[in-house]
């Protein structure tokens, strides 16, 4: 399946994106979504363990994928 993977911030910069198309089986996991992204050539920027949100609620690493699920890599925020 084609998940869209949603980026912003540092995230989207480092990729020149604002989203990515990842391929994975179905039944795939968010930990297995992030080693796809973090295999790419700009995946050297995402920390070992990113927050990843699906259907803008947060994910563990343990949780299942579907088709059609919004996927977001969301990077760390300061402030002040």
């Amino acid at each position: 399946m084609q998940i869209q993977v949603l980026l912003f911030a540092s995230y989207a910069d480092a990729f020149d994106a604002p989203e990515l198309q990842v391929a994975l089986d179905d039944g795939a996991t968010v930990k297995e979504l992030l080693a796809r992204v973090q295999q790419m050539a700009a995946g050297q920027a995402l920390p070992p363990s990113p927050m990843v949100a699906v259907n803008r609620c947060y994910a563990a690493a343990d949780v299942r994928i579907r088709a059609g699920d919004e996927v977001a890599l969301i990077p760390p925020v300061a402030g002040g």
